[in-house]
């Protein structure tokens, strides 16, 4: 087994834990840190995905001969690491508990060692850590990813973002109501039927998702973006349905208007997806800022 890396920095989210100077920063702002915890989540975070056992951390905060209470003092650091990370015990994002045993990283992170070349004295190498396979790079995505995006108010973005889903669970009420009105619309079509069916069924599910992403914003769910990543899939396909359904207005608002609203609704997953980003972005007022 190689040594663990004593330099070089671990990225995870819009956080980085810079090894040479032992600092913990959230979009280059540094968050103090304790240098236990400092310890404990650079465990963590070299064997991601892995449970690190309470024995593990044990021996690493403190050697054979030292007198400590153990469970209380790992306990505490844990917690403030949690609290500095904006993660949650019960609804985890970066450090997930395992019972009796010791904690897990669960999300990916990525590692970039510092390389000295004589073109380039600081030229890093990168390599991505997969937590559901250390083996292979995660792949370079099309999508925007946090450090793209600029920071901006949480609860503005937030805002918007509830916005968006009362608009959609609107669509879907709406469209339930005034069913017969759209059977009657699509009588000219062969596939109709369909159409109707697919439109009800598409409801059926976008009601509960919006629903559930309506409270999270209410309760301010911890990890929201790691959970809508999750879903970003199915929310793009069944937003992507939706994106169409301006064109049973064309006898009303015509062809052009039509378009232009479809092409604004196929935006729509992403525009959710990037808000979230820029939330995160945001220093939170929970997190001490060194």
């Amino acid at each position: 087994m190689s040594a663990p890396p004593s330099d070089g920095i671990y990225s995870f989210g819009v956080y980085e834990v810079d090894l040479s100077s032992g600092e913990l920063r959230k979009s280059g702002i540094k968050l103090r840190l304790s240098d236990q915890a400092f310890r404990v989540l650079v465990a963590m975070l070299e064997r991601p995905s892995e449970i690190v056992t309470r024995e593990d951390l044990r021996t690493k905060l403190w050697p054979d001969g030292t007198f400590v209470d153990f469970d209380h003092g790992l306990n505490t650091i844990i917690n403030k690491l949690r609290e500095t990370l904006n993660d949650a015990a019960a609804n985890p994002r970066f450090i997930e508990t395992i019972a009796r045993r010791g904690y897990r990283f669960i999300a990916p992170v990525e590692f970039a060692r510092m390389r000295a070349s004589p073109r380039d004295p600081a030229e890093p190498q990168v390599s991505h850590v997969n937590p559901i396979s250390n083996s292979q790079p995660s792949p370079a995505s099309l999508l925007t990813t946090a450090d793209e995006v600029p920071a901006a108010n949480r609860w503005n973005v937030r805002f918007l973002f509830f916005l968006l889903q009362i608009m959609y669970l609107i669509f879907y009420v709406t469209a339930l109501a005034r069913l017969g009105h759209i059977e009657d619309l699509l009588e000219q079509f062969s596939s109709g039927r369909w159409i109707t069916a697919a439109l009800v069924v598409s409801a059926s599910i976008g009601i509960p998702v919006r629903l559930y992403l309506i409270s999270a914003i209410a309760f301010d769910l911890a990890g929201l973006s790691l959970k809508f990543k999750r879903l970003f899939t199915a929310i793009l396909i069944l937003d992507g349905m939706w994106a169409v359904a301006p064109f049973l207005l064309v006898p009303q608002i015509g062809v052009g208007l039509a378009l232009a609203a479809t092409a604004a609704l196929i935006y729509g997953p992403f525009a959710q997806r990037t808000l979230l980003l820029m939330g995160d972005r945001s220093p939170s007022p929970r997190e001490p800022v060194g």
